[in-house]
């Protein structure tokens, strides 16, 4: 066998090669999930905003009209 992987030097770098690759995909992939939690945390704030907006839009709807000034 005189593939190149038989020799364990060679093998030795393979691996640390792989295991180089695989470190820089898991922190960019770290980075990627970071950045969706605080866009989805922003999110997360804008609708429960808006949600309670809306509920006070809504309670003030049930309240009955004041008369127009010119009465």
């Amino acid at each position: 066998m005189t593939d190149g992987l038989s020799d364990p030097h060679a093998r030795i770098d393979a691996l640390e090669m792989r295991l180089a690759h695989q470190d820089r995909m898991i922190g960019d992939l770290n980075e990627v999930i970071t950045a969706q939690w605080r866009t989805i945390d922003m999110l997360e704030r804008h609708v429960r905003a808006l949600r309670e907006e809306f509920q006070n839009i809504g309670a003030s709807r049930d309240a009955p009209e004041p008369p127009p000034p010119h009465y």
